[in-house]
């Protein structure tokens, strides 16, 4: 009977994070939600670079040729 109960107390010392813990998960979160927005911000860019792409006007005004426009739209987004 003893040992259920200091298996019990192990278990639930497991369970208790401490402080340091609790912050390296929530910075984990942190960095993977920071990860998904940079993500997303650089999906945007390569759809503004596409339809940049089709307008000659301003290409000319940025300063970048039809092809640089596409190759930066075409890049993948973890790059």
């Amino acid at each position: 009977m003893s040992n259920y109960f200091v298996g019990a107390r192990h278990h639930t010392r497991r369970r208790c994070l401490s402080p340091q813990a609790r912050h390296s998960q929530s910075n984990s979160w942190l960095r993977w939600l920071d990860q998904l927005l940079r993500w997303t911000e650089r999906s945007k860019r390569s759809a503004a670079f596409r339809d940049l792409a089709d307008d000659p006007h301003l290409l000319r005004d940025i300063g970048l040729t039809r092809r640089e426009a596409i190759e930066e739209a075409d890049k993948p987004i973890w790059r």
